[in-house]
């Protein structure tokens, strides 16, 4: 395979991984679109997402996901099951599409790079629907979901039609989540602290 295939492979899984953070199933149902009307090549041991009870079985888990994310007290009991759930779907995301790459390389990358996307991802996610739910009694985090489905809808779609820009968006994505953290991090520390303390 030429270099360049196996970096838009990396690029797409990558960037699948990186959405799999804002919704878990999403991404992966996308994927298994994708692979059944034969888009998209992925790695033998990961046909199974081709086929059709993967596609039923994806979009059944991404309706529910949806729906799940609108209900209030819900979404922040998702978030918790949700972080461990990405890191694996951003995994095996990444692992499905890196293909003709030696196995150790292939889930190498797809561990670092497709988990540490995900979780990045979920992360930043999971801290703001916190700072809506504390700021909002939860009323803004209707708002927070909406963002979420779109950011990730806009970002398996561009994974699976234009891989690099997808990687770019998400990278901006994943630099823009460490600073998002610390910010609403420095704000909740800031509230909590006493009236005229430094």
């Amino acid at each position: 395979m030429a270099t360049a295939d196996i970096l838009l492979s990396i690029a797409l899984g990558v960037a699948l991984a990186a959405a799999v953070g804002l919704r878990v199933f999403l991404p992966l149902f996308a994927l298994s679109v994708a692979a059944s009307a034969g888009w998209v090549t992925l790695a033998d041991s990961f046909a199974w997402l081709a086929t059709p009870a993967a596609l039923v079985m994806l979009g059944v888990a991404t309706l529910i996901e949806i729906g799940a994310y609108y209900v209030p007290g819900i979404d922040n009991l998702l978030d918790l099951l949700a972080t461990p759930a990405a890191l694996a779907a951003g995994t095996i995301a990444a692992a499905a599409v890196i293909t003709d790459l030696p196995p150790l390389l292939r889930w190498t990358t797809a561990i670092i790079a497709g988990g540490g996307a995900a979780a990045m991802t979920q992360g930043a996610s999971s801290l703001l629907r916190a700072k809506s739910t504390a700021t909002t009694g939860g009323l803004g985090n209707g708002v927070v979901a909406t963002g979420e489905l779109g950011g990730a809808a806009l970002l398996s779609a561009l994974a699976l039609f234009a891989p690099m820009l997808a990687l770019l968006l998400a990278v901006l994505v994943l630099v823009g989540a460490p600073w998002l953290i610390w910010r609403l991090w420095r704000g909740a520390m800031r509230r909590s602290r006493p009236a005229g303390s430094p």
